[in-house]
């Protein structure tokens, strides 16, 4: 996994992220955006725009938001 998209954006929700990917890997899951793993490329162009800083990359996420990895993975089917 790349990017992980965290609980900040439930309460966010703005979207710049998804205007600003390149290859479509943003999209909007039960109730906040989700990065799909098999399709990001890791340019960071999202983490960048993201107003309330939700988006890190998997290895930095805070330990607090550690759910936020399991629920893409599973959102995505990634083991």
């Amino acid at each position: 996994m790349s990017f992980v998209i965290t609980s900040a954006c439930i309460h966010e929700q703005a979207g710049i992220c998804v205007e600003v990917c390149p290859v479509d890997c943003i999209v909007f899951g039960d109730d906040q955006f989700l990065i799909d793993p098999n399709r990001c490329i890791d340019c960071g162009a999202c983490e960048t725009v993201c107003p309330v800083e939700a988006i890190y990359f998997e290895e930095e996420v805070p330990a607090k938001e550690s759910a936020s990895i399991l629920k893409a993975k599973e959102f995505f089917g990634v083991a």
